[in-house]
């Protein structure tokens, strides 16, 4: 799989989000903290735009009427139709098993440290990776 720069470090906020296209592609790529995640901008269930969707966290049941909380801004709701995904695997959260939105690796490297084909240019900051 061949690595593209999608973006600057700094251009995506903590918990920020961007609309990328690679090779005809459209990825939605998301923030959380150092971490970014990469799926690709279309729900599974219809095609709703997931780079427009809720970002929630997962939520768990050990017993009716008791609900816990984690993994802050790690779940991804669509805006169509509310079904959710991990950021971290892609994969649905009621029905992993069967439904999920393709992931993409991701990685974050310094811009001079990539072995590319190179032109003359200025670079002062650190980039984001999505390999396909």
């Amino acid at each position: 799989m061949a690595k593209h720069v999608v973006a600057r470090v700094g251009e995506i906020p903590d918990g920020g989000r961007k609309l990328v296209v690679v090779k005809g592609r459209p990825i939605a790529l998301f923030r959380q903290g150092e971490e970014f995640f990469a799926i690709a901008n279309r729900c599974p269930h219809l095609g709703g735009p997931l780079i427009e969707g809720t970002r929630v966290a997962l939520v768990t049941s050990s017993c009716p009427g008791r609900y816990e909380t984690s993994r802050a801004g790690e779940i991804l709701r669509c805006p169509w139709h509310a079904w959710e995904f991990d950021l971290r695997t892609g994969r649905s959260v009621t029905d992993p098993a069967r439904f999920g939105a393709r992931r993409f690796p991701t990685e974050v490297a310094e811009a001079k440290a990539l072995s590319v084909e190179t032109f003359p240019v200025s670079v002062a900051d650190r980039v984001v990776l999505v390999e396909l």
